[in-house]
Parts: C-alpha cells; structure tokens; sequence
C-alpha cells in the first residue's frame, strides 16, 4: 500500500498525519506517478495553517518528481517509464506520497541529466525564478535587485540567475552563516537584517538611488523597508508571506514613495499555458544541466518525517532546498 502525508484539521506541524492510502488506478487524463523525491515548500505550510483554505482531509505538498506508472485514457504527451516532474498549486496537491494519481497535464518530462532528487529541490523554486528573472520585468545588464531570503532555495537560484543576466543582487539573511552561503552562490552584496536597517544600507550601496527591483517573500515584516529601498518608478515584487500577510495599505503610499509599482504574481498564472510552462522548464534545466546554477539540496528527510521538517522549515534553521526521499 502507498503511504501518505495528509492532514484533517488545520494548525502547526502537528496536525500533519503519516497514514496509509490506496491509489488506484488512473482514469482519463491522469497517470499513477510512484515518486523518488518530494519538494518541501515554505507554501506547504500555508496550506496546513489553512492560509489556503481547502476542503478536509487534505493531503500536502504540490511538488514531486519520478516515475510514470500507468497512464489512462486521452493521456498522449507521457508514457509509463518515463520520468518527470511536477509543481502547481491546487491541481497537484498531495505530493508528500509515495504514489499518486496525478493530471498527466501538469508533468514535465525531465532530461537524463537531472535526477529526480535534484528535480524535487528546484522545479517550484527554478520555475518561480524563472518567471521573476524572465516574464515580471524586462530586466537589463546592470540593473540591481534586493532579494529577500538569499540563502532560501529560490533564493539562491534567483542570485545564481540573476548574475548570469548581469544584474547586481543585493540579498538579505538571518545571520553570517547564511550571509556566505549567498554571496557564494551570486549576491554582491549581503544585509544581515537581525543587526542592519536594510532600506538605509540599501541606499547606502546604490549611492543613494535605491534598487530597481525588490523580490520580497517575506511580507508583512519587510513590506515598508522594501518599499523605501526602491528607487523612483522601481517595482515591488511581493512573492510570499512568511512573515504573514501584509496589512491593507493606502495605494497613495506608493505615489509618495516614488510613484512605484507593485505585483503579487502567483507561479501558477505563469505555468498555465503549457507552451510558456515548457519554455521556461527548458531554460532553467539547460543550466542546471550545464552547472551554470547549482541545486543545492541542503536537507532531506524521511515521508514520515515530515512533522519536523515542517519544524525545520518555519524556525529557519534551513538553507537551500529540501527534499523528502523515497
């Protein structure tokens, strides 16, 4: 029997359930995808905490990578024996498993040089880079960016990205160990934020002008600081509430700040068009492949561990990816 990651109320890592559950077979449109590797997401826990509300009993996780089963009707773009990978959003959830039925249309083929383990630790996050590098704004050689969460996964991948488009990351960490870890994988510049007022160095580092874009996924702790470290019609980026969501605002803010721009875009409107999905899969594994980004898998735990990883995840103690293996 397949095992699974499910929850039936919401709450703290405790609520998280590791039970056993039956597959079945797929029907038309699905495969059964017995996965190698589970993502581990910081989105998970919205999910858990009922931030994303969904109907109960759920299951977790909305990322995965292995191997096609069995494939049911009307499925022509996969075949069993392949391997692939998946991410997105209420379409995909229940990837904590060890098998799964899944909609064939939200599976990436993946190529021989990936391994599934490296594929589980990168597709949300290399695909979140993707679009934020690629499609939120038309970026330019030179042009500077404050990245929160540097040593995160997307973190680092956006830094690594973002260097090979000749952009300037400034990043913010926690505390000194992670501040190495992202100027190792690209940051020019580091802000330890426990000890620095990151708007005032921001400003600091860019001769007073500010960035031309701010990626924050943290929320309601950086929203003001992100907005004062921007420079004149610069674009605020909100990708994620770690912190906590942000609290309602007077658009007129952004006026007297600058006359800035703001977005909230959600991966899942920029992976909707299977073509456009493909086009940035493709690019973000020809370089991985080619090593020009490194995946770094920092932690990897059990299914059954997930109540800690969980742990893990909301204290911060991580940096990188994280998987659970198979």
């Amino acid at each position: 029997m397949a095992k699974a990651v499910r929850f039936h109320e919401t709450g703290g890592p405790e609520v998280l359930r590791y039970e056993t559950v039956e597959v079945g077979e797929p029907g038309p449109g699905q495969v059964r995808l017995r996965h190698e590797a589970v993502g581990l997401n910081f989105a998970d826990t919205y999910f858990r905490s009922g931030l994303y509300p969904v109907p109960l009993p759920a299951g977790m996780g909305v990322e995965a990578a292995g191997v096609v089963e069995a494939v049911g009707p009307d499925v022509a773009h996969v075949a069993a024996g392949d391997r692939v990978t998946y991410t997105g959003f209420l379409n995909t959830l229940g990837a904590y498993s060890t098998e799964r039925l899944i909609p064939a249309a939200a599976l990436i083929k993946l190529p021989d040089a990936i391994a599934c383990e490296t594929a589980a630790g990168m597709t949300m996050r290399g695909l979140t880079a993707a679009y934020l590098l690629r499609r939120i704004h038309d970026f330019k050689p030179g042009q500077s960016v404050l990245l929160h969460a540097a040593a995160g996964g997307v973190g680092l991948i956006v830094s690594q990205w973002a260097k090979l488009l000749g952009l300037t990351v400034i990043g913010t960490v926690s505390n000194a160990r992670k501040g190495e870890v992202a100027r190792q994988h690209g940051c020019e510049h580091v802000i330890d934020y426990s000890r620095e007022d990151v708007a005032k160095r921001v400003r600091e580092l860019t001769d007073g002008i500010g960035v031309d874009v701010v990626f924050d996924s943290v929320g309601k702790d950086t929203f003001e600081g992100s907005l004062d470290s921007l420079k004149r019609r610069g674009l605020m980026v909100c990708v994620g509430t770690a912190s906590g969501p942000i609290a309602p605002f007077n658009p007129q803010i952004l006026a007297m700040k600058g006359s800035l721009y703001l977005t909230r875009p959600a991966l899942a409107d920029y992976i909707a068009d299977p073509a456009e999905k493909n086009a940035l899969a493709n690019e973000l594994f020809a370089h991985v492949a080619t090593g020009r980004i490194q995946i770094e898998l920092n932690q990897r735990y059990a299914l059954e561990d997930a109540v800690q990883a969980h742990r893990d995840l909301e204290s911060r103690k991580t940096t990188g990816s994280s998987v659970f293996v198979i």
